[in-house]
């Protein structure tokens, strides 16, 4: 255990000097995410007027959860494109800790980010629109947790496709969009649409953010199902991972880029 939190420090502090360092480009990141945020916002005002404020709130809930989804999902593709181009990517695959760890411990470090992150984009949100959401951490929290790991789930399996072809951006953008499709799923009317990615999390998120209804409070048996749903795709996505890694070593294209 010892070994692993030195590694998780170790990861943490990188992903933080990164940041600091490169500042303009995380503040660039920042600012890009709100003014997006801004147009839909001030947009609809504009053109929709009343049916759009009352919608508001579960918009706000949507664009938070899609914000760390997003960085929860990437995080391993972007970090095994990074390795590759700096030419260190067989550099892990010696580390005495494994490759699998450390690139879960890396998903790990990147979705406690991914949560100071979208934790900005809420408190900016909040400050522009004038909204006020219920935010109980001993509900919003595991939650969360439990619907980003359907994200990490994917990201593992687009980190193993890095892997293998290198340069995936476009499949990226057509995720993102699947992705807000996903948080407006009408997971009531169509009951099946619970099984995806984020769709019943988001669902249970909004529920909680924006009814004010506590983790005890929500059905037990969407909690169950959003539970199997977290560790199905994580169990899976990094099954996948290892499969097609397999094959990238295989290939032996694991240092080229």
């Amino acid at each position: 255990m010892r070994p692993t939190l030195v590694l998780f420090r170790g990861i943490f502090l990188k992903s933080i000097i990164l940041l600091t360092r490169y500042a303009f480009n995380t503040v660039s990141e920042l600012v890009t995410i709100y003014l997006f945020f801004a147009l839909i916002f001030f947009g609809g005002q504009a053109f929709i007027g009343t049916a759009f404020t009352d919608s508001l709130e579960g918009i706000i809930v949507g664009f938070f959860v899609f914000t760390i989804a997003v960085g929860a999902y990437s995080s391993v593709s972007w970090d095994i494109i990074r390795e590759a181009q700096w030419g260190t990517l067989e550099q892990l695959y010696m580390s005495p800790f494994g490759f699998g760890r450390v690139t879960t411990v890396k998903v790990c470090v990147n979705v406690l980010i991914s949560f100071l992150w979208g934790g900005a984009m809420l408190a900016l949100m909040l400050l522009t629109t004038g909204e006020t959401l219920a935010l109980d951490l001993v509900t919003i929290v595991p939650l969360l947790i439990l619907t980003l790991a359907s994200a990490v789930g994917v990201g593992f399996v687009t980190g193993g496709l890095a892997l293998l072809y290198k340069r995936i951006e476009n499949l990226f953008a057509i995720i993102q969009f699947t992705f807000i499709g996903l948080l407006a799923a009408p997971v009531d009317t169509y009951p099946f649409l619970k099984f995806l990615p984020l769709a019943l999390g988001g669902d249970l998120l909004g529920a909680a953010m924006a009814g004010d209804v506590r983790l005890w409070d929500l059905p037990t048996g969407d909690l169950l199902l959003l539970t199997a749903n977290a560790v199905g795709y994580v169990v899976l996505g990094y099954a996948i991972f290892q499969y097609i890694s397999k094959k990238a070593r295989e290939r032996g294209v694991l240092g080229h880029y």
